[in-house]
């Protein structure tokens, strides 16, 4: 995974030449394979009973938008699942039903030939293998309950925020008071630090949290699975605040009054191809309880051995699980805002998975002087569409760390939230369009728009001018 961290600090730890402490990774050696399952026969739920499964919002969300539930929104067979967990050895660790597949967990690497005798398992690839040593638990970061006096900027309602959605022309929607109310985001993200004691977010509207990771019961937890999100890493409390913060003349978000799920699908001990699983299961739960966008500032191209790395051939969208499932979402009646990565300075350059999907955003970064930055990973797909679309300022943005300091950062990871803040606003003031239309509708009243190309896509957005147009468009 290209991990849209912190740049600055990924260099200073390589400069400063200290290794992360290990320890053995506990319990001996684990594998997890992904099953793509034959059909869906024999299963107990019927499409026009959806919310034995979906929450009545979800469903109301395809209503509004005229979207028809499909195979693809049924639950895996239940008597599959069944058989599943009845060979010995064999737990099943998550599912997707969009793709039909299932993840399962053995310690017995010759189980595999059990689950690929079952009649209905047409496929059984490896996804995970546990590693040989882990870094050690790092400690929780001390919280701020106060600003600096510096952390202000007098009489500006954003703070030091101000240029990252006047960039936009973000402001003016605000200025109208479409500022998220009524609006669903979801972040997927490796964690949360602290986001639940650090005083910026004390309005902060949470609807709840989920944890896909496996976790090996061996190795240390916390209390509760909600504990578990926000001790981890504070990349997704970067990623929040540059949309969910509110303090005024420090630092406000690009849609504050939206409520957020915070959704942990980022494994932090290794890189391997179960995260895409992860990742597909966020999606399908966010889509179940009725999320309308999804800010994910995650991407995928390099994995640990023995797994087979991605290769260009893979940018097409629907290769990989993670861009198949991604590429579903709009027809879910859900927008993805994804980071472009951060690889533009490496061998790779190119996007990662799933930035390569189809009816998304993805997103890349610019500095204030509207340049794109250096590290900002380049389109296009394989299959020739234009990435990314659209760019925003993230060399550097300001955020709220895990401490609750007001910091700057650079990465595509940053100017993503920004940009989903701003669609959030963007629908919540024009609600009878769709999903695909308002992805259209950034696209379109882009800056770049007539001539888009590979580094900079359609360019800058101006939501202020995607509204006013939407507006009338709605209005015909």
């Amino acid at each position: 995974m290209i991990r849209v961290f912190t740049l600055v600090f990924v260099i200073a730890w390589a400069i400063s030449g200290h290794a992360a402490a290990k320890k053995r990774y506990p319990g001996g050696k684990q594998f997890m394979y992904r099953l793509t399952l034959t059909d869906k026969h024999d299963s107990p739920y019927r499409l026009d009973h959806p919310t034995r499964w979906l929450s009545q919002k979800s469903v109301e969300r395809r209503r509004r938008q005229g979207l028809a539930l499909d195979s693809t929104d049924l639950p895996v067979t239940p008597r599959y699942l069944k058989a599943i967990r009845a060979i010995k050895g064999i737990s099943i660790v998550g599912q997707s039903r969009w793709n039909n597949t299932v993840v399962a967990r053995t310690a017995d690497s010759l189980a595999v030939e059990q689950l690929r005798l079952l009649p209905f398992v047409s496929k059984a690839e490896l996804v995970w293998v546990s590693p040989d040593s882990v870094e050690k638990e790092r400690p929780r970061w001390n919280v701020n309950d106060h600003y600096n006096p510096w952390d202000s900027v007098k009489s500006e309602y954003y703070g030091h925020g101000k240029e990252q959605i006047e960039y936009l022309n973000g402001q003016r929607l605000h200025n109208i008071r479409l500022r998220g109310r009524g609006m669903t985001i979801a972040i997927f993200d490796g964690g949360f630090q602290n986001v639940n004691r650090i005083p910026a977010f004390s309005n902060l509207r949470v609807e709840g949290t989920r944890d896909f990771v496996w976790h090996n019961p061996l190795m240390p937890h916390y209390a509760t699975a909600e504990e578990e999100i926000y001790n981890g890493a504070d990349h997704g409390t970067r990623v929040l605040s540059a949309m969910a913060a509110y303090a005024p003349e420090v630092l406000v978000g690009t849609a504050p009054e939206a409520h957020y799920w915070l959704l942990r699908c980022e494994d932090q001990l290794t890189e391997q191809p179960v995260e895409e699983d992860y990742w597909t299961m966020a999606a399908e739960f966010a889509d179940s309880a009725g999320v309308d966008v999804i800010n994910s500032s995650l991407g995928y191209n390099d994995y640990d051995p023995p797994h087979r790395s991605l290769e260009l051939r893979d940018l097409d969208g629907q290769t990989r699980l993670i861009s198949r499932t991604a590429s579903m979402l709009a027809s879910k009646g859900i927008i993805l805002v994804n980071s472009a990565g951060n690889t533009g300075m490496g061998p790779w350059k190119k996007i990662c998975v799933p930035a390569d999907a189809h009816e998304m955003l993805t997103v890349g970064a610019l500095n204030t002087h509207g340049v794109n930055a250096p590290f900002s990973s380049v389109g296009p797909s394989q299959d020739g569409r234009v990435k990314p679309d659209v760019m925003a300022i993230g060399s550097p943005a300001t955020l709220i760390s895990g401490r609750g300091a007001v910091v700057r950062d650079m990465g595509t990871s940053f100017s993503t939230p920004v940009v989903c803040g701003l669609v959030a606003c963007l629908w919540q003031g024009l609600p009878s369009l769709s999903a695909i239309d308002i992805i259209s509708l950034v696209r379109k009243t882009s800056n770049n728009y007539q001539a888009p190309n590979n580094i900079y896509g359609f360019g800058k957005p101006d939501f202020w001018r995607a509204y006013m147009i939407g507006k009338l468009e709605s209005e015909k």
